[in-house]
């Protein structure tokens, strides 16, 4: 209710000067410019000249045309604001300036309305992204504790089997035992993606390295570390985030980017983190970013935590992404 009741409150505020209405700052201007014309034509009556009238309804146009654009300047800037406004780009807000109207009252109620929308829509994010990590978590310790244990025990039932099987039947056993076994292999590393158990145990830079390292050997893509240990405390939020960016990174610019080379960098200024991921692949048009859900969760990872996410790419020249932490920001 506090966040409702700011700008009501401002409203109120009797340090404020008395708001002059639209209607009265539209009816005044062009109520003087008829008296004043009116006036003229009493002193000098144009007795049939018609070029005093037509230079008089001249004058007047364009008298009314100044006023008017002067009237509705702030209401344009508003419009414009309106259209420019992106949920992944919080933070533009419309200066507020002149004298004291329903124009510059509208301004900041608008400029209100983004604050609380923005919180609003950080707090459901952050909710929303902790209850997809527990579930991603609950997940990976099922397919860990339960699926893997069973196919483990079919592992070693086969190994039993095989040692008392006749001979003619060893081949098929071998064949099914490595199925099962290929089976775990694909359980485990499911398991890793849904919940990095090395960010839990070993901390963000050793996570980052176990990640490039599994990515290596999954694609054959060369992945280049640059990373710093010393980094200022983050939280685990800030940890998590910054791990699955540099996730759907790798994975963007070695499965989908065809690239030969990745860049992996995190670096600490001051209190920023900075994390950034480079390839040599072929890129995309940053027209076409919007049609990549990927990059879209990852502007959203970015905007719980209010980070500065830029993604950088050019056809035939690879992509960049660069994300920034402020630690001394971190929620």
């Amino acid at each position: 209710m506090a966040a409702v009741a700011g700008p009501r409150a401002a409203l109120r505020d009797p340090r404020r000067r008395r708001v002059i209405p639209l209607f009265w700052r539209l009816f005044v201007p062009n109520a003087a410019v008829l008296v004043a014309a009116c006036f003229i034509l009493i002193l000098a009556p144009p007795n049939g000249r018609v070029p005093v009238l037509v230079g008089g309804l001249v004058v007047m146009l364009l008298s009314d045309l100044v006023l008017m654009r002067w009237a509705f300047a702030p209401l344009q800037r508003l419009f414009a604001l309106m259209r420019r406004v992106d949920p992944l780009a919080p933070g533009r807000r419309l200066s507020v300036g002149g004298p004291e109207s329903e124009v510059t009252e509208l301004t900041r109620a608008f400029n209100d309305m983004l604050d609380r929308l923005e919180t609003e829509r950080r707090d459901s994010a952050r909710r929303a992204l902790a209850a997809q990590e527990s579930e991603r978590r609950r997940v990976a310790s099922e397919l860990h504790d339960e699926v893997g244990q069973a196919l483990t025990a079919v592992l070693l039932e086969l190994d039993r089997i095989g040692r008392s099987a006749p001979t003619d039947l060893q081949g098929e056993i071998h064949y099914a035992r490595d199925t099962a076994a290929n089976s775990l292999e694909d359980v485990r590393r499911i398991a890793r993606r849904l919940r990095p158990e090395a960010l839990d145990d070993l901390g963000l830079v050793s996570a980052l390295i176990n990640l490039s390292e599994r990515m290596e050997e999954a694609t054959g893509v060369r992945v280049e570390r640059r990373l710093e240990r010393s980094l200022p405390a983050l939280s685990g939020e800030a940890e998590l985030v910054i791990y699955r960016i540099a996730q759907e990174s790798l994975t963007n610019a070695a499965r989908h980017g065809d690239s030969k080379t990745i860049g992996l960098a995190l670096e600490n200024e001051g209190a920023c983190v900075r994390l950034t991921v480079s390839d040599d692949g072929r890129g995309f048009e940053p027209a076409v970013e919007g049609r990549f859900g990927g990059i879209r969760g990852m502007r959203e990872r970015a905007l719980l935590i209010g980070a500065r996410l830029e993604i950088d790419s050019e056809p035939g020249r690879g992509t960049r992404v660069y994300l920034e932490v402020d630690a001394a920001q971190d929620p």
